[in-house]
């Protein structure tokens, strides 16, 4: 279905979207639109929508396009509280073009069967870390896309307790930062420097995403439930290379982004199971 704005989107949320999980894929151009678009469907997401402005989504393969402009002011946090209002008791997902998805065994589990365990475990958001990816050679590939050469770092990267204005520690949340958003930090405004995403949320009577993309309730945003670790997924992403190379003052003089301790990406789950970038806590 074609939604002309969120307002219809909303309307018919309840026909359109149901069953879930529904993924919302944030559509700013017109890169990596369509293997975005594959890889959750591989997945087994029950609904897929691309959120954007016509122009971009016209390159989506999904089921629903919602005509949206992403690039507003807040954008993300007001299309996830009008759906969480519209549908609550439903999981939603969100990333944006030329993001991928991996979670612990997700090349023989699909993600309905991942969120089930979640549920059982009590828990009603999933933590991820967003994996920067890179072209190897910038000179091929300008744009620092290229799926084919996909590198990104291996090591380089550290979480930091969460406090609040009070300077008091929040239980359970982090503060995560790597890659290239590390690397390149004199690129990258303080406020996006951040790995760390709740890619998972559901929706329920009373929650709200903030403009920073955390929730108001605070459970939201913790790694894990306090009696013992909980499965964690990984957003291979291409968004901060794009960014890097689409701004006139880093394109200038960055020549490349590959380092010592980059390594060939391997669009597995393991790999980055291996290197501790997500884990399956309970999940076996």
């Amino acid at each position: 279905m074609h939604f002309l704005d969120l307002s219809t989107l909303i309307a018919k949320a309840k026909q359109a979207l149901t069953p879930g999980p529904v993924a919302l894929v944030l559509v700013e151009d017109t890169v990596e639109v369509a293997s975005t678009f594959a890889h959750l469907q591989s997945l087994g997401f029950a609904q897929v929508v691309a959120v954007g402005l016509p122009a971009m989504t016209e390159h989506a393969e999904a089921p629903h396009k919602l005509d949206y402009d992403v690039s507003a002011d807040n954008a993300m946090p007001a299309l996830a509280n009008a759906l969480i209002k519209a549908l609550p008791g439903m999981w939603f997902y969100y990333c944006y073009n030329g993001e991928y998805l991996y979670y612990p065994f997700c090349e023989t589990r699909n993600v309905r069967e991942m969120l089930t365990f979640m549920q059982e475990e009590r828990r009603k958001s999933v933590m991820s870390y967003v994996i920067d990816l890179y072209a190897k050679d910038l000179t091929a590939h300008p744009n620092g896309v290229d799926r084919d050469t996909a590198c990104f770092d291996k090591s380089g990267y550290y979480a930091l307790a969460q406090h609040d204005a009070a300077g008091e520690t929040l239980e359970r949340q982090l503060h995560v930062a790597g890659g290239l958003r590390w690397r390149f930090e004199d690129h990258i405004p303080k406020d996006r420097q951040r790995t760390d995403r709740v890619s998972f949320f559901q929706a329920q009577a009373g929650l709200e995403m903030l403009p920073d993309r955390s929730f108001n309730l605070a459970e939201y945003n913790t790694v894990s439930c306090p009696w013992h670790h909980n499965l964690t997924a990984a957003v291979a992403s291409f968004r901060t290379a794009k960014a890097l190379r689409r701004n006139p003052g880093s394109r200038d003089v960055i020549n490349s982004f590959h380092w010592p301790q980059s390594a060939d990406f391997e669009w597995s789950p393991q790999q980055l199971l291996d290197l501790g970038m997500m884990e399956p806590g309970q999940w076996f």
